[in-house]
């Protein structure tokens, strides 16, 4: 689960409900519309998605995405939604949780574990009834090709008890996954927009654009995974995004190739034969992306050049242990 901003129209008829940002004396940017969705890692499929002003928080709107868990799912989430009341609604749907924990929050261990994680209660104050977690600490560095080294220190919560059925280290690896949920936005907002502002200038033409831009994308993630059951083995995270928007594209701009020209028509389709055709490489190299800031009105303003300027290689080494001294805040560079 996680959740980004979309730009919509500077438009009275708009901007009553979705506002602009406010400076010390000025209004700035465009007026923005928070998107909270949640994503399948495994095929990067959108279950549900839930919408609004940007003025609310994100935990504002998950509460329209807790009836699609079950027993069956491990929810990942970041910092951002490790509040006790989200953390315990997501336990009560039978669904368990791997949530990324603030600097703000000091749990008590009862009991270490053998795998450096430690069992805690959350909650005092908060919840009627506290809720058991399992804290794992880890110290995170990275190791870019040009040398430059990065330390971090990450706290994660999570309700997967059992260290052997589930140890540190392995949920450490897992989490990792939650960036599934980044690759899903730049999909949706520099693949299908192209960085373009919404274009729907009334609150009923903005919700059926959105509604529209989620479905055609579930769409193509859907003949992205008919086209992966047709190769046994073939991780999803080989057919490329862009492959399949523009044959999708080409095939119904110029209505050709939709339907076989006899017999039956194939799982794969059209569309899967041109992304079988273009896969990425099985292995793919762990590499940080470039990073600029486009948007001069982006709350990451104060990190420009900050970044590297270069994609680059990188190693990373987690140590699972006890941050004794509590958990530094959050990197903002």
């Amino acid at each position: 689960m996680d959740g980004t901003l979309l730009h919509v129209p500077d438009e009275k008829a708009l901007t009553w409900r979705y506002p602009k940002r406010v400076g010390e004396s000025v209004e700035f940017g465009y007026p923005l519309m928070r998107l909270v969705v949640l994503v399948e890692c495994g095929t990067r499929a959108v279950p549900a998605a839930a919408f609004g002003p940007e003025t609310d928080s994100e935990l504002a709107y998950v509460g329209r995405l807790l009836s699609v868990l079950d027993r069956t799912m491990l929810l990942l989430a970041d910092a951002g939604f490790d509040a006790n009341e989200f953390v315990r609604d997501v336990h009560a749907t039978g669904a368990q949780f791997l949530v990324r924990s603030s600097a703000r929050r000091i749990a008590t261990p009862f009991r270490h574990l053998d795998d450096g994680s430690h069992l805690a209660r959350i909650g005092y104050g908060v919840l009627p009834v506290l809720l058991t977690v399992r804290v794992i600490e880890t110290s995170i560095t990275v190791t870019l090709s040009d040398g430059t080294v990065r330390t971090e220190q990450w706290r994660l919560l999570t309700s997967l008890l059992d260290p052997t059925a589930h140890p540190a280290s392995r949920l450490v690896d897992l989490y990792h996954e939650r960036w599934q949920s980044e690759t899903t936005y730049f999909s949706i907002k520099a693949t299908m927009l192209d960085g373009r502002v919404l274009r729907s200038r009334s609150l009923t033409g903005l919700d059926q654009e959105l509604y529209a831009l989620l479905t055609t994308y579930q769409a193509l993630i859907r003949a992205a995974s008919d086209t992966a059951c047709t190769r046994p083995g073939l991780d999803m995270d080989r057919i490329g995004f862009t492959v399949l928007q523009t044959t999708a594209a080409d095939t119904v701009t110029t209505a050709t190739g939709i339907l076989p020209p006899t017999g039956p028509a194939d799982l794969a389709g059209t569309i899967g034969r041109a992304v079988l055709d273009a896969l990425h490489p099985a292995h793919r190299r762990q590499r940080v992306k470039a990073r600029t800031r486009k948007n001069p009105t982006s709350k990451y303003g104060p990190n420009a050049g900050q970044h590297p300027t270069t994609s680059q290689n990188y190693t990373v080494h987690a140590t699972v242990t006890f941050f004794e001294h509590g958990l530094a805040n959050r990197s903002r560079t």
